[in-house]
């Protein structure tokens, strides 16, 4: 099996399960190192990423905040797109709980750092089992992933956080009831809302590995275009504050990568079909 697997490399071939076992666990070890290195640099410099970057988005003076209020004045909608400053209070509940909360949210950040050399290391891993027309196909496989992955981190750091924590951080049932919020329940909100885009945006991605693979076509996308919506709308709740404003500037941008999913899959399709020709001429 395994020489059928690694056909393609001899001396892959020739190891055995458990030679490839240790080759896998290596790969590992050097992946969680990279997080780790990571992790000690944020841990380091923690005072500084809590600050200047975790804490940033509860802040009238983040530049979310400042760009919203300056496009509303540019559009001539006043003070309509300015966001309220909502004064937050965060606590601790445990005596170790800011100890604690510095090393995992040091190995999370040094975790998302590391992930193009992570995926590198994956690749490496996996890249003698690959035919010669399949290693055609990924080239340029780890830029892309990561671009979309880095774009989507963003796009949920820069949009989505702060809207999100405008919206719940400033929402009250009775005005007797005060948010004092534990930093763990802000952390966790923030973490779902970054990674969250940063998977999500993997999805033109994803549809190309399936329409190289003959799993999905652009008709069967198109077909299931209003499907496709919902779902995106189920997951919009899920990352996005549940009030209108939240729900468009999650949805939008998604189904924009659906669409150009959509694109990409007829691209690989005519590519296809035009590799099938020159085979029967």
């Amino acid at each position: 099996m395994l020489k059928r697997l690694f056909r393609n490399n001899p001396d892959m071939a020739e190891m055995s399960f458990f030679d490839h076992l240790e080759e896998l666990r290596w790969h590992i070890v050097r992946s969680l190192a990279a997080a780790l290195i990571g992790g000690i640099v944020v841990f380091i410099n923690i005072h500084f990423v809590y600050d200047g970057i975790i804490m940033a988005p509860t802040r009238h003076t983040f530049i979310t905040y400042r760009v919203f209020c300056h496009l509303g004045h540019l559009l001539h909608l006043g003070d309509r797109l300015c966001l309220p400053d909502v004064p937050l209070e965060f606590q601790s509940t445990k005596l170790s709980g800011q100890f604690m909360q510095a090393i995992s949210s040091s190995f999370i950040i040094g975790l998302i750092v590391a992930a193009p050399y992570i995926l590198w290391e994956f690749w490496r891993f996996i890249k003698p089992a690959l035919k010669t027309n399949e290693l055609v196909y990924t080239r340029g496989i780890i830029f892309w992933v990561s671009l979309l992955f880095f774009s989507g981190i963003s796009f949920g750091y820069f949009v989505i956080a702060p809207y999100t924590v405008n919206f719940f951080g400033g929402y009250q049932m009775s005005k007797s009831i005060h948010n004092i919020i534990t930093i763990q329940s802000y952390l966790s909100t923030l973490s779902q809302v970054i990674v969250g885009c940063g998977i999500l945006f993997q999805m033109p991605m994803i549809s190309y590995f399936l329409a190289k693979a003959d799993i999905v076509s652009p008709q069967f996308l198109k077909k299931y275009r209003r499907h496709a919506f919902f779902i995106i709308l189920v997951v919009a709740s899920f990352i996005a504050p549940p009030d209108v404003a939240g729900q468009i500037l999650v949805t939008l941008p998604l189904y924009l990568l659906f669409e150009l999913s959509i694109v990409i899959a007829k691209r690989v399709q005519k590519q296809k079909k035009r590799e099938e020709a020159a085979e029967w001429s």
